[in-house]
């Protein structure tokens, strides 16, 4: 058994936003109903991960706008 090592070339926001865009094109490829809206759920969800650890990780931790 392999274990996957994350991927470390790219950051976790890069590595997020690119999830999110990959569910985005995922579920405009489905027809309307539950799964499409799942998927549209964890895009929304991906976005919002990356732009919490892009604040924790920015400097002074301004507050999201």
């Amino acid at each position: 058994m392999q274990i996957k090592l994350p991927d470390t070339r790219r950051s976790p926001q890069q590595r997020l936003a690119e999830e999110s865009i990959r569910l985005r094109n995922e579920a405009s490829a489905m027809p309307s109903g539950v799964a499409r809206d799942r998927l549209m759920r964890m895009a929304r969800q991906a976005e919002t991960a990356a732009n919490i650890d892009a604040w924790v990780a920015s400097r002074g931790l301004k507050t999201p706008t």
